[in-house]
């Protein structure tokens, strides 16, 4: 299992009901739950029991009120270095569709609390549409990210043609997917694809640093702004703009809105319940 930081937590909790052999889930004190992809024999191929592990644990992290945000890494060597092809090889159409992928990705793409990305080494295929799936990516000097499927003669099949030309525009996205070929972390920054670029023994930190500052925010503002951006997205401006008035009034209900206003008046740190 990764090992976190020593000074990213007291008294990590491993979350046994939903950790596997493939996949570790800790709990940190300050509200931030750890997710580790563990196949570091398989440099994290997303088997099909990986895939349903990873939808298993963010179904019940959504509904975890202690959990305020999450970090997702691989480890220090490698993130995702794609699907597992060994279990696609010699599968028919009606095989992969049944597998209905779209459905076990689903509790992280719809997942309410911020997800943030810490990066190191590979992120290929399924492992960048993976990173994609998350809403802040933080990656090490050394990551690259790819989409290689056409490589062997497929394309990608869980977002990645959408996501990725939604990130980084049209033309890079083309290059990215109709070549296969790598894009280093610093090029990936500037495309748009990655929030920051850190040395790769800094990220899980600024990752674990970067999720307990969200986690200490107020957490129904938090789920208005995540859901808002995504939905304001594919809307037209002024849909996206009415989104984000309904959701800023709505939050004036909230316990939060008035504990945040008043601490600030009275210049003390807020106490932020969910309420």
């Amino acid at each position: 299992m990764t090992a976190l930081p020593p000074d990213a937590s007291c008294d990590p909790t491993l979350l046994a009901a939903l950790s596997t052999p493939e996949l570790r889930v800790q709990r940190l004190p300050d509200a931030v739950a750890v997710v580790t992809l563990h196949r570091p024999d398989a440099t994290n191929a997303l088997s099909l029991t990986l895939q349903a592990a990873l939808s298993h644990a963010f179904t019940a992290l959504a509904d975890d009120d202690a959990v305020r945000a999450i970090v997702l890494t691989g480890g220090e060597q490698v993130f995702a270095a794609g699907g597992d092809i060994k279990s696609m090889d010699g599968c028919g159409p009606i095989e992969i569709l049944q597998r209905h992928t779209e459905r076990v990705w689903a509790p992280i793409e719809r997942c309410p609390k911020p997800i943030i990305a810490a990066v190191c080494g590979y992120a290929f295929g399924g492992g960048a549409e993976l990173a994609m799936h998350c809403d802040i990516i933080l990656a090490g000097e050394g990551a690259s990210f790819a989409q290689p499927e056409i490589r062997i003669g497929i394309m990608p099949g869980i977002g990645g043609t959408q996501r990725l030309v939604r990130a980084v525009g049209k033309f890079n996205a083309m290059r990215i997917l109709l070549t296969g070929r790598p894009v280093a972390a610093r090029e990936a920054q500037a495309m748009g694809l990655v929030s920051q670029v850190l040395p790769d023994g800094e990220v899980l930190p600024e990752a674990l640093k970067m999720a307990a500052l969200i986690a200490a925010m107020p957490p129904l503002a938090v789920q208005q702004i995540k859901e808002v951006v995504i939905s304001g997205m594919d809307a037209s401006l002024d849909a996206a703009l009415m989104l984000e008035r309904k959701a800023n009034q709505l939050l004036f209900a909230t316990r939060d809105q008035k504990e945040g206003m008043q601490a600030f008046i009275e210049k003390r740190k807020p106490r932020f319940e969910g309420r």
